[in-house]
């Protein structure tokens, strides 16, 4: 199966991941280094590159702004747990898993994994259900992150975390009614980070199985904070602290 992608920076690095790219469609004047950058090492991949009027292009990806660049690849191929644990051992790192339980919305699920593929995490699972897939906007929101890190799609999380656990993983909540502050408190290692879905947060089953719950403190008049912002705040103090434990660099 194939599926379409557009913008630029999703498209070159897909041309720099593991997915096939069959075809690149770019809109007739469009100009620029990094169109000039995106042909060439399309070419250079021999990825075939073919020019057309924007009306086509238009029917072609009605999703959003196409930004004159659309790409035919292969469908986005989901990876096993197993492959996760797999890829910190053979990077001797710590282990670092994010379980994402329910993010329904495109563009936070993006940005979520532009910002765990940037910090080092290892793996993202997602639930099959009450869920975004890796669709065309996820990979435009996340420039082209998704392409280089490991979605697992599992149909029980509690089921998962459960295993995770006796891969000897510690399971920590992003929750607001979490009884420790998340920068004041030592999150133990190897970490699976759980972030809930908008407005709903982490499910009850789901919270109970975590280890510690840990919460954003909020003085200001809003009560809560957009997923993939919480996402980026507890993912960055996780790699903060593995960076500053007794021999971790």
């Amino acid at each position: 199966m194939t599926e379409k992608i557009a913008g630029v920076n999703s498209i070159m690095e897909a041309l720099k991941g593991q997915r096939k790219v069959h075809k690149i469609f770019i809109q007739e004047g469009r100009q620029g280094n990094k169109i000039e950058e995106l042909v060439t090492y399309a070419r250079k991949k021999g990825v075939f590159v073919q020019y057309l009027e924007k009306s086509r292009l238009d029917a072609m990806y009605t999703a959003s702004n196409h930004q004159g660049v659309v790409a035919q690849i292969s469908a986005f191929d989901y990876s096993e747990i197993g492959e996760v644990l797999e890829k910190a051992c053979l990077e001797k790192h710590e282990p670092f898993i994010l379980i994402l339980d329910g993010i329904e919305d495109p563009q936070n699920f993006g940005s979520i994994i532009r910002t765990a593929e940037a910090a080092g995490v290892h793996g993202i699972v997602i639930p099959k259900h009450n869920s975004t897939e890796v669709t065309a906007a996820v990979a435009r929101a996340s420039a082209g992150a998704v392409e280089h890190i490991l979605i697992i799609r599992e149909t029980n999380l509690v089921n998962t975390i459960n295993f995770l656990k006796q891969q000897g993983f510690w399971i920590i909540g992003a929750d607001m009614q979490g009884e420790k502050e998340y920068f004041n408190t030592v999150i133990p290692a190897p970490t699976a980070l759980v972030i809930g879905g908008e407005g709903r947060g982490i499910r009850r089953l789901v919270r109970e199985n975590c280890d510690l719950l840990l919460n954003i403190p909020m003085t200001g008049k809003i009560g809560s904070l957009n997923a993939s912002v919480s996402a980026a705040l507890l993912i960055y103090e996780v790699v903060r602290q593995r960076n500053t434990r007794p021999g971790n660099k």
